[in-house]
């Protein structure tokens, strides 16, 4: 082989690995979960779910992460005009790492059986931890509006902060990112759905451990 035509070939072979080690920095890889920072700063009103959604978007270009399709684990319930809308729906098939490349589940299932969802490993976008139980102030009442399986809550109770839409009246579900409450029962251990929120105002949220924050899920 002339010596050309050996270094063109050199050449070509590592234009390729440089575009493969290129697409994998740009592909679907790195976090893709996270607790928000802080949330809209309207206490349970965050726009609706496309707002909830947005934050989570904005927050994850922030930190360089934009590339992927960010979503809010969030319930909606049915109204006159439209369906119920399940939390565990819209948050793609996983799997899920933290901003440190901690695996918090493989795929839905399993974040709704035994996952590892902790203090330790439900970091904020920029890899933070989040104030829990003792900490002051304790912010760990996330918002998800669901039942344990990630499904939105039936009836006439008002769950959702009025679809994510109220900062007054109303209250929502919410779930224990550290996995620690006033006593041993599975429902203040829960990461989704632990009590009831005493209002839906800033204040409100505030008074029984939370900052109006909920958890974002790269959805592709």
């Amino acid at each position: 082989m002339r010596r050309s035509n050996r270094w063109s070939l050199l050449a070509c072979a590592a234009a390729v690995t440089v575009l493969a080690a290129c697409g994998s920095l740009s592909g679907k890889s790195g976090m893709s979960f996270f607790v928000t920072s802080v949330g809209p700063g309207k206490g349970g009103d965050l726009g609706g779910l496309a707002g909830a959604d947005k934050h989570c978007q904005s927050l994850a270009s922030a930190v360089g992460a934009g590339n992927r399709t960010w979503r809010a684990y969030l319930s909606a319930q049915p109204t006159a005009s439209q369906p119920g809308v399940n939390a565990r729906d819209r948050i793609g098939t996983g799997p899920w790492q933290n901003a440190k490349g901690v695996v918090i589940a493989t795929d839905v299932a399993q974040l709704h059986g035994s996952n590892n969802i902790t203090k330790l490993t439900a970091l904020t976008e920029t890899g933070a931890t989040v104030n829990g139980s003792g900490d002051n102030p304790n912010t760990h009442d996330i918002l998800t509006g669901s039942q344990p399986n990630g499904t939105f809550i039936a009836g006439e109770v008002n769950s959702t902060c009025a679809n994510w839409t109220q900062s007054d009246r109303g209250a929502a579900m919410l779930g224990h990112h550290d996995r620690t409450g006033l006593d041993q029962s599975v429902p203040a251990k829960s990461w989704n759905s632990s009590h009831q929120s005493s209002g839906c105002s800033p204040d409100q949220l505030k008074s029984t451990g939370g900052a109006g924050l909920f958890y974002c899920f790269a959805a592709d």
